[in-house]
Parts: C-alpha cells; structure tokens; sequence
C-alpha cells in the first residue's frame, strides 16, 4: 500500500495538521550533488519519511516559502552554488512560518569555526560527511521528534485558556515528563508570546525532571536514545525510591520589569555552565541544546544557582510587543 499524506488548512495560522498513514515525516533534502541525494534517500527508509529533493538553495527556498508548513526538518547542504546552505537558513530564521524547522547542516566543512557560525545562524543539527546511516537516522531522528513535539505543544496552545495572562505570581509542583508538559503549555499563556517561550519552559522543566530528579546524566541520556530506551528508563526511576519521592518545582512571578520563572529540583545539581551557549563540540550530539535555546531564544536572562538544581528566567516586558486588543 503507497503511503498517503494528507494537509488540512487550519486557522488564521495555516498550520497544516499532517493525517499521515504511519506517521510519516516530511524531509527536505538539499544537495547540489545527485549522487548525495541518492545516498540520503536510501540511507532514509520510505516506510519511515517522505522525502523531497533540491538541488540548489534556490529552488529548496521556493518550495519552503510555497509551503511553509509542510516538512518537518530540512537536511540542508552548506556549500552549494549560488544560493548557499547558510543563505537558506537565514532566510529560514527570518520567516515567520519558517524559522522553527529544524535545519541539519551537512557538510564536509566541519571546522570549529563553521560550525559555530551554522549554530549562532539556527543550525541546531549538524551531520559531518562523509556519515553513516544509523548516525543519519538518530540525527533526522532527534531533529523530527523534537518537531513534532513543537507541533503538537502548539497545537495545544491554541486550545488553551489565555487567562493565565492575569495570573500575577503562582506555584506549581511536578513530577513526571507528563507533568512537565502540561504546565509548559499553561504557563506559556502567561506569557506575551507563548510560542517563543514553551520550548524553553519544557526544556528547563523536562531538564529538571530528566537530569535533575532522576539523575540521568548527559552520556546517560545518549546511551539511552541510542538504545530506544529512554522512556522506558524514566518510567522505571519515577517509581523506584529515592527517585519516585522527588518533586520539582516552578514558581512564576510578574513583576513590573519583566515575568520570571524560578525552577527548583531535588537533584545534586550539574555542571551547568557549558550547556548554556551552542556548543559546535555537541552539534552532532542527539540532544543537549535545550538550556542553550532557552537562553538564546525563549528568554531574556537564564541563570543557575546553587549547584545547578534551581534555574530562574526572566522576560523583559518592554522587548516583548503587547497584545492587541479586540475592538
């Protein structure tokens, strides 16, 4: 049976709800060589992903701004004639329908230097030529699963209350990936913008649960996606002592410069300074960018204190467009 991807307009936003036979994610592939494409595409099972081909930065540029709700990562080469891999991807970031596709950089330019200019320009994935096939699956992996995360969180933004713009100060307590979600969701519509600040929520809350609560460190996790047991590993230290006593907690303040958010939890801390930039040493990494895009993207401020179990964020007002009143 062929797979069948169907697109539904929904809403002002023309956010396109995927109905996809098997879940099938859309990629955009982009190379100017035909001979990498075909490598990308057989190395991309078609019972897994949909893939779309270009073969210069232009034409990929065309079908992004066409439809810009349709993929949901873009493997973009960087060095390519005319219109080039970083070209596109500024592009990206400048549009508004575009600029929270994952972009995976590929490239054999692989310098320190390059690398950091892909992840300062947007470029939170990166895959070194010449790869193999399971590092391209995990990396079109992290890249897709975190997309789909977005997507669905977004989706339950639009169907929450905005009453929470009147909450002046609260305290929630969580225990579980679940619960982490739900009240990134709910605090994000305290918020001015609650699509640029729920990713950072979720990642500072996740993080808080994750490496915080349940002790699971960074080599840990790695070991664990690459294992297809992370979820697994969670659901067994939420109900195993000492870990299934711990609780996090999120308090939220609005206060007349700005809007803060203190996450406290009952971990032993970790090192925390190297997460909160992009670092080009852990580009290639599954995971590991989530403190660094709340403190580049959501936030105005993100500072540890302590030995790393509490963070606090803070938003300042007068950089943040009020909302329009209904006339």
């Amino acid at each position: 049976m062929p797979y069948v991807c169907f697109f539904r307009r929904l809403g002002r936003q023309a956010e396109v709800l995927h109905i996809m036979i098997f879940s099938q994610p859309q990629l955009l592939l982009v190379d100017d060589s035909t001979l990498n494409l075909k490598i990308l595409r057989e190395f991309l099972p078609e019972r897994q992903y949909c893939c779309t081909t270009a073969q210069d930065g232009r034409q990929a540029w065309e079908m992004l701004e066409a439809e810009p709700d349709r993929f949901h990562a873009v493997l973009l080469d960087r060095i390519m004639p005319g219109m080039d891999g970083m070209e596109v991807l500024h592009k990206m970031k400048q549009h508004d329908g575009l600029n929270q596709i994952p972009v995976i950089m590929q490239t054999a330019a692989s310098t320190h230097q390059q690398t950091l200019e892909g992840l300062q320009a947007g470029a939170y994935y990166y895959l070194a030529k010449p790869f193999d096939q399971a590092t391209l699956q995990a990396i079109v992996d992290a890249a897709v699963r975190d997309h789909i995360s977005y997507l669905d969180i977004r989706q339950d933004l639009r169907r929450t209350t905005t009453t929470m713009r009147l909450l002046e100060s609260g305290t929630f307590h969580f225990r579980t990936p679940e619960e982490a979600r739900n009240l990134a969701m709910l605090l994000a519509h305290a918020y001015p913008d609650a699509d640029r600040v729920v990713t950072g929520i979720l990642e500072l809350t996740l993080n808080a649960i994750e490496h915080g609560n349940l002790s699971i460190g960074y080599k840990e996790k790695s070991r664990l996606i690459e294992e297809d047991k992370l979820e697994e590993e969670i659901a067994h230290r939420l109900s195993s002592p000492p870990y299934s006593s711990r609780v996090a907690t999120a308090k939220f303040s609005r206060l007349p410069q700005g809007l803060s958010l203190h996450i406290t939890d009952q971990g032993k801390g970790f090192d925390w300074q190297k997460y909160m930039d992009f670092d080009p040493e852990r580009a290639f990494d599954t995971h590991g960018r989530g403190i660094a895009m709340a403190n580049k993207v959501s936030f105005d401020q993100v500072e540890y204190r302590g030995n790393g179990n509490q963070v606090m964020t803070v938003l300042r007002l007068e950089q943040v467009a009020a909302p329009a009143l209904a006339v």
